[in-house]
């Protein structure tokens, strides 16, 4: 059974379910390729959540009948099994890659059997592409709908991180389907949603099918007792600022330091003080690791260094112990206390491996500029600061975090200062840098000033002409063409700028989301109050809410609250509404993300250029 975070907490749902749901399907759908023996090729991405349901020593039992396992690579098969089964996201390159396998084997006058499984569905395009390449009577494919991978117990990742570009940069829309089968699949297991929010176009088209699909199978909720009183859909381009910002709590820098992936990190030598890495699991299970990862950085030396104190006046106790105390503490204790001893090394190992990278790259001084371009204060310092950055060559994807910052909080840069820092950026980190800028400029992450300012002054003379709602609507559909940001207005309206002080999580700044979720929204059960800043947000036409079973609901379920993040969020806004649920009334917040994310793998995601 799942366990709460603290006390007063209500209890979490059970997410282990979903991991037997996928590792028994997954099964099911192995089993069907019949034969004595097959060979699994499997796609790199897809790695790391299969072993998080189902290790290599399940996939090979006798009855499963799984030979080798190979990665899909971009170069020739080394198998001779009879039967190759591919498991693979549904993208163009993979179909492409397994047509030429076939072909290979065509040419060669071999006759094998192959089977294609979609994680987690297929699409269309793949179908085409097998099509094309004359393959499509030669292979079986079949889906395989794997897109809930529980990695904590209040945190649920679709481990789509394609998700972000696909949608807000190339506009494309085929994995909202995904997201609302996701939806539905949580409905008909943990019961259906009493009160449903939500803000930006993708969260309303991701509602709008998902309750497609439940009408059409209305009968399986029906009856059932909800488990989760709410869930709010978020689009990730409702708050860039967020995302943008250093992380500075401690799990946050542990993934802006090592790539927390699928809730697994690799902590090297420098860490481990060993010549071996070492793959650690991060949840709440480790100890040491749960009581420290939504703590401020400047705070987890201090926790650690009496963790230690602690930890040894634990093993001093056996001075003086007689026979059979030690061997009670031998079998009940000790082993416990040797696995607590490892973790300490290995977190304290680690915060002195974030300490000398920050220390390197001057972190203060970074916060420092980061909250005065959220204050509005000190532009032309900030501005100098950047440009320092970029001809320091510190880092690209650094570099551009920080324009995109500045752009963002200013509502777009002046065009002097827009086409200096692109200009410094192409000289100091390559031209090929320049397709970079027009995918940030399409999602409205880095744009200059000119045409918003153009847009206000043709929204002031239209508001006098018509009406309030009419100009609202006039103002969004100009607002959408220009993808301009409203930050420092919204930040006004809300006093998202705390000063020194801060919501855990995010130095300084009061995330956007949570003025929506820490009362405002929910406790209204509407948007009421909020509308000059929905407008302001250009989503007058996406936020919407839905409260048609809460008459089911148990005050329990009613304290539950499922955000699901559409185009991913960060540990950091993760933390801080972990922090928000505890002085809010006694609320549990549960997490549904389409990835984890991070600003680095945000800009990457807008980048031309791959590492």
């Amino acid at each position: 059974m799942a366990f709460p975070h603290r006390p007063d907490a209500p209890e979490l749902p059970d997410f282990s379910m979903l991991k037997r749901l996928a590792r028994d399907q997954l099964i099911y759908l192995l089993e069907q390729v019949t034969s004595w023996k097959k060979d699994l090729f499997i796609e790199a991405d897809l790695m790391s959540p299969l072993d998080r349901i189902a290790n290599v020593s399940i996939l090979k039992r006798n009855q499963h009948e799984v030979d080798k396992l190979y990665k899909v690579e971009n170069k020739p098969a080394l198998s001779s099994s009879e039967q190759l089964c591919f498991l693979v996201r549904p993208r163009i390159k993979n179909m492409r890659y397994i047509a030429s396998l076939v072909n290979a084997d065509k040419v060669a006058g071999r006759t094998r059997k192959y089977k294609v499984i979609f994680s987690p569905q297929k699409f269309y395009a793949c179908e085409m592409v097998l099509e094309e390449e004359g393959i499509y009577g030669d292979v079986s494919c079949d889906e395989w709908a794997f897109s809930l991978l529980p990695l904590d117990v209040d945190l649920l990742s679709m481990e789509l991180p394609e998700f972000f570009r696909d949608y807000f940069l190339e506009g494309d829309q085929r994995w909202i389907n995904t997201v609302a089968q996701a939806l539905h699949l949580l409905s008909t297991l943990y019961g259906p949603f009493p009160n449903c929010y939500g803000i930006g176009r993708c969260a309303k088209m991701a509602y709008e099918l998902w309750r497609k699909l439940e009408e059409e199978e209305d009968g399986e909720t029906k009856g059932r007792r909800p488990e989760i009183g709410h869930i709010f859909l978020l689009d990730r381009d409702v708050d860039f600022v967020t995302a943008l910002c250093s992380q500075v709590v401690y799990e946050g820098l542990v993934d802006d330091t090592f790539r927390i992936k699928c809730g697994s990190v690799d902590f090297g030598p420098e860490v481990t003080s060993s010549d071996k890495s070492l793959k650690v699991l991060l949840n709440a299970e480790d100890k040491v690791f749960h009581e420290i990862r939504n703590e401020h950085f400047s705070n987890v030396f201090g926790f650690l260094s009496q963790k230690a104190r602690n930890l040894q006046a634990q093993y001093d106790r056996r001075r003086g112990m007689d026979i059979k105390q030690m061997k009670n503490f031998v079998s009940q204790e000790l082993k416990g206390l040797k696995q607590e001893h490892r973790l300490l090394s290995l977190h304290i190992g680690a915060c002195e491996s974030i300490m000398k990278k920050k220390t390197k790259q001057d972190f203060q001084e970074l916060i420092k500029t980061e909250h005065a371009l959220l204050e509005g204060f000190n532009i032309r310092e900030s501005t100098s600061y950047i440009e320092e950055h970029i001809d320091r060559q510190v880092s690209p994807i650094e570099s551009l975090r920080l324009m995109c910052l500045l752009s963002i909080t200013e509502n777009g840069l002046i065009p002097k200062d827009y086409r200096s820092l692109k200009t410094q950026y192409l000289q100091s980190y390559g031209p090929e840098h320049l397709l970079t800028f027009s995918n940030l400029r399409r999602a409205g992450l880095l744009t200059e000033q000119g045409p918003g300012d153009t847009l206000t002054a043709v929204e002031s003379k239209v508001s006098k002409l018509v009406t309030d709602k009419a100009a609202g609507k006039i103002t969004d559909a100009f607002s959408s063409l220009a993808k301009r940001s409203n930050f420092r207005a919204i930040s006004k309206k809300l006093n998202l700028v705390c000063g020194t002080g801060m919501v855990r999580g995010v130095g300084g700044f009061i995330p956007l989301w949570s003025t929506f979720l820490g009362g405002n929204v929910l406790e209204r059960r509407s948007w009421q109050g909020l509308d000059e800043v929905v407008r302001l947000l250009n989503c007058g036409d996406f936020a919407f809410t839905d409260m048609t079973k809460e008459d089911k609901a148990s005050s329990e379920s009613l304290r539950l609250i499922l955000v699901v993040f559409l185009g991913g969020c960060t540990f950091s806004e993760i933390s801080a509404l972990r922090f928000l649920g505890r002085e809010k009334g006694k609320r549990e917040f549960i997490f549904l993300t389409t990835a984890v994310t991070n600003s680095a793998r945000l800009m990457e995601a807008m980048s031309e250029v791959k590492a």
